[in-house]
């Protein structure tokens, strides 16, 4: 007479047999096994266990044995995602092209107006910082990144060196500065129309100077690579629309030198626009515009960037030393650069400083918001884990990051 199975619990049922059977019992018992209905997980244990193939200590639990199993089991599959995440990460984090050796160099206007030859540019890592091939003591470094800014630079410009050239210190001493325009591979004539307005404006040899990248490499990558090609014991960078008003950056000079005793000491002034949330400037703006710009915010808190209230505002100062610990070790040459430029000053206990300026909007804007946004979303959260996992290197094991991109490339 047929009898149907009576279903157990998968775990009670391998309990029940494990307390009432010898551990020799299991391995070389020949009577007719009782049917069981029970999960694939179950059977698996108990097949393990029968057979001995898992040693059973006589003084741990059955129940003991099964939950480690599971432990053991979650890890395997802990590790096996940490693993994939690892690779999904490294192949898409981005590592830095070197510079190409024209664009280590830079133009200028001679005092006859007249446009000079390629000349070299000083490197922050490279160059003692005594000399910095300089004739002059230069105080202050203004770095424009550009592309396809024919229209607004100018006008920039323009403010930029009337607030430089009148510039005084506490103690009467007139600022000496230099303007670096980045040219990132515009496809007009930006750099034609930077070295025509100091021309122009009557400025004085190499207070303005003209970097092109053969290569289009994005804002972030511009701003690195002029970056690091300044002089300037206060270095800041500026975007090419003017929409920051340029005499703040006094505002910012006189915050670091209250933070620091000298640019030796790192430490960073971040223009902000936070306090203008309200305003008609930000209130104006379309919709869709602002929802990204809260959905960002969310996301810079969840990852944790949560005392810089405004990361994006391109208008920040730092100290040489803040530059030199910062962005020789940058990555991201896109938008959400200024998140990293954080997320390093963090992990390196350099002092930031968040301070309100003046800002309007300016018609021009060369981001694409739907794809960039997406795009900046992406990046941010590769940049955090990348960090993490240990892809990207902060300065403190340079060379595994280089054994890490000669695998990429290959």
């Amino acid at each position: 007479m047929n009898s149907t199975p009576t279903p157990l619990d998968p775990i009670t049922d391998l309990t029940q047999i494990l307390a009432s059977t010898e551990p020799t019992a299991l391995a070389s018992a020949t009577t007719a096994p009782r049917t069981i209905m029970c999960s694939s997980t179950s059977e698996t244990l108990i097949t393990y266990l029968s057979l001995r193939m898992i040693p059973i200590s006589s003084s741990v639990s059955p129940m003991a044995t099964v939950v480690g199993l599971l432990f053991m089991w979650f890890i395997a599959l802990s590790a096996f995602a940490l693993g994939v995440l690892y690779i999904a990460i490294l192949i898409i984090a981005r590592f830095p092209r070197d510079a190409l050796a024209s664009e280590n160099t830079y133009k200028t206007t001679t005092q006859t107006r007249a446009v000079s030859a390629p000349l070299k540019l000083p490197h922050i890592s490279e160059d003692p910082a005594d000399e910095r091939q300089r004739e002059e003591k230069v105080a202050v470094s203004v770095v424009v990144p550009a592309y396809n800014e024919t229209e607004r630079l100018p006008k920039m410009l323009n403010e930029a060196v009337d607030v430089l050239e009148g510039w005084e210190l506490a103690g009467g001493e007139k600022v000496t500065y230099e303007i670096m325009v980045v040219d990132d591979g515009s496809q007009d004539k930006t750099a034609e129309i930077a070295l025509k307005f100091g021309a122009t404006k009557g400025v004085l040899e190499d207070r303005i100077r003209v970097c092109k990248l053969e290569k289009n490499r994005g804002k972030g990558g511009a701003v690195a690579h002029g970056m690091q090609r300044s002089r300037g014991d206060y270095i800041i960078f500026a975007d090419a629309d003017g929409a920051s008003e340029f005499s703040d950056i006094k505002t910012l000079h006189a915050t670091l030198t209250s933070l620091t005793e000298s640019p030796s000491s790192p430490a960073i002034a971040v223009g902000s626009r936070a306090h203008m949330v309200k305003s008609e400037a930000v209130v104006k703006r379309s919709f869709i515009r602002n929802f990204l710009m809260y959905s960002l915010h969310t996301l810079l808190y969840v990852f944790g960037i949560r005392t810089i209230r405004d990361t994006q505002c391109g208008f920040k100062m730092f100290t040489r030393s803040a530059v030199s610990q910062i962005f020789p070790y940058m990555h991201n040459e896109g938008w959400i650069f200024d998140v990293e430029v954080l997320i390093l000053a963090e992990r390196k206990g350099i002092k930031v400083v968040e301070v309100p300026i003046s800002w309007h909007e300016v018609p021009g804007s060369k981001m694409e918001l739907a794809r960039d946004s997406v795009k900046m979303a992406i990046d941010l959260v590769v940049i955090r884990c990348a960090y993490i996992l240990g892809i990207y290197d902060d300065g403190r094991k340079r060379n595994g990051e280089k054994e890490l991109r000669k695998k990429k490339d290959s």
